[in-house]
């Protein structure tokens, strides 16, 4: 029998056990079940607000773009994880404009900025929960503005290598080097061009759509 809705929100959302029993059907009938496909807008700047999504299954990427078009990857959103940015208009003097994207097939819970909204004006649990969330995806947004900012394009391409092998818990990641151009705001050939020479230096193995890290305590002294 599959779970439904309320099995998995009573589960993966602290604020669900201070709902009254009122709360909890408004909530849920502002809850809506979406699929994704991989690639797939799930919000774009200037659509209505989507409201707090909740990923099942799947992975979705939350990013800014640029006016020049570039794209600067802000945070990834997994299996049970929240993405709370997408609702900031119910977020009180927060204004706060992303775009999010399936990076995977994904399946989310969706649930409706106007019932989020009516919710957490009158429960300071809810309330608190979606400021807890804010606050914490803020942290993410001003660790990738600081790498930005502040790192050069090779320590930043070390450091994402270095965490998607402790991430994946494997030296093999299957990303093309437009993934990793996106993730990290560059252009594919500033990539290329350097994982080209992390391949001379022999820190990396390269082939199509897929890059094996062969040394990793010299990737990480690449930015240490």
């Amino acid at each position: 029998m599959s779970e439904t809705n309320e099995q998995f929100l009573s589960r993966e959302i602290t604020f669900f056990k201070d709902l009254s029993e009122d709360e909890k059907q408004l909530l849920l009938s502002g809850t809506y079940d979406r699929q994704f496909a991989k690639g797939e807008i799930v919000s774009s700047s200037g659509a209505p607000c989507l409201g707090v999504v909740i990923v099942k299954s799947g992975k979705l990427r939350v990013f800014m773009l640029s006016e020049e078009g570039r794209e600067i990857t802000l945070y990834y959103v997994e299996p049970s994880e929240v993405c709370i940015l997408s609702a900031s208009c119910v977020l009180s003097n927060i204004s706060f404009e992303v775009q999010v994207e399936a990076e995977l097939e994904s399946e989310v819970i969706q649930i409706s900025s106007s019932v989020f909204g009516k919710i957490s004006k009158n429960n300071v649990y809810v309330e608190n929960y979606a400021l807890k969330l804010a606050v914490e995806r803020f942290s993410d947004v001003m660790w990738a503005m600081q790498q930005l900012l502040f790192f050069s394009m090779d320590k930043r391409l070390a450091m994402y290598l270095y965490d998607e092998v402790a991430k994946i818990k494997s030296l093999e990641i299957n990303q093309t080097h437009e993934q990793i151009a996106k993730s990290l705001g560059s252009a594919r050939e500033v990539i290329t061009r350097l994982l080209q020479r992390f391949s001379q230096d022999g820190l990396v193995e390269l082939s199509r759509g897929k890059i094996v890290v062969l040394d990793k305590k010299a990737i990480s002294r690449l930015f240490d």
